[in-house]
């Protein structure tokens, strides 16, 4: 789907008027706000109930006014965006001084990228300036891959849907440390390490821990309302049938290697086999596991190379310890 000029023109002006517009992305849909109004942004860490230290990708139309955003550039940043953008790749390098500290969790580093889905490309273009936006939910929960998704989950509280038709790549980006001399993965994402390592010819991390405050990084994140609990593949099955014995409503999601085996739960999904197909529709199976009723979801990690790094990644989250107030 291609938002209509019409729209785009008032997601543009809205932005300008220090509204919140949601828009879509290649990855997931964004909450966006005038990067540069410390007001529009502060707006979002309410909306979103979101904790202000979390710090957000400014979105931007093209590399070409990186350097108005950011105060250094090194070259590994430059070849990454030359190959990567637009793309799921978010490059976290120095703040510049357009970027108020409100977008950066009063961090002295901003999270840049440029999304490849033409909707978000024209509302930028028109815009005319950064955009910062987080994933347009509720802090910690199942990010929005569907217009609808963020209607029902936000309502009025967004001034503009600014609807795009589905994300075709479903899991957030990479996110990737650019400051130093050595680069790091601090969020494994659509852009795999396999693809950062042969773009640079070097192996690179996958941060455990970090000095750096980044957007996913919380215990229990992209979570939805059912508990999720991972267990080995060979177990999903009957793991399930237990939880649903003991009276839980139990989803299921089938990995492939058991995708012949009759399950008794309350819902099941057959995971595909397929890792693009896989992150496409992972977050639209959780919500569809919440919709019927589930309060736990049984599933296990893939292989965690490729794009199959960053499902473990939303699932080991997804499973994670939940604050309760």
């Amino acid at each position: 789907m291609v938002a209509r000029t019409g729209d785009i023109e008032k997601a543009a002006d809205v932005l300008r008027a220090g509204g919140l517009v949601a828009f879509p992305t290649e990855t997931v849909y964004g909450l966006g706000a005038n990067a540069e109004d410390p007001a529009a942004v502060t707006r979002i860490f309410q909306v979103k109930g979101r904790p202000p230290s979390h710090p957000l990708i400014v979105h931007l139309s093209g590399a070409e006014p990186l350097d108005d955003w950011v105060a250094d550039v090194p070259a590994t940043a430059r070849v990454l965006a030359e190959r990567f953008w637009p793309g799921p790749l978010t490059l976290v390098l120095r703040r510049g001084g357009r970027v108020p500290l409100e977008a950066t969790g009063g961090l002295e580093t901003v999270a840049v990228r440029v999304p490849d889905h033409p909707v978000a490309l024209a509302l930028l273009a028109a815009f005319g300036g950064g955009v910062t936006a987080p994933s347009a939910n509720r802090f910690g929960q199942v990010s929005p891959t569907a217009a609808d998704h963020v209607r029902s989950e936000l309502g009025g509280a967004v001034d503009f849907v600014l609807d795009g038709g589905p994300c075709q790549v479903g899991v957030e980006s990479t996110i990737l440390d650019a400051t130093g001399e050595t680069p790091s993965i601090l969020r494994p994402g659509a852009v795999t390490r396999e693809d950062l390592q042969a773009a640079l010819g070097r192996p690179l991390e996958v941060a455990t821990t970090t000095r750096i405050r980044v957007p996913g990084q919380h215990p229990s994140h992209y979570a939805p309302r059912a508990r999720v609990v991972l267990v080995d593949p060979e177990q999903v099955v009957r793991r399930a049938e237990l939880a649903q014995e003991e009276g839980h409503q139990v989803g299921v999601l089938v990995p492939p290697s058991v995708a012949g085996a009759a399950v008794k739960a309350h819902a099941v999904v057959k995971v595909p086999g397929s890792m693009a197909a896989y992150a496409r529709g992972l977050y639209g199976f959780l919500r569809e596991l919440d919709r019927q009723g589930c309060d736990l979801i049984v599933a296990s990690l893939p292989v965690e190379k490729g794009l199959g790094l960053a499902i473990a990644n939303r699932l080991l989250r997804a499973a994670g310890p939940r604050h309760i107030t």
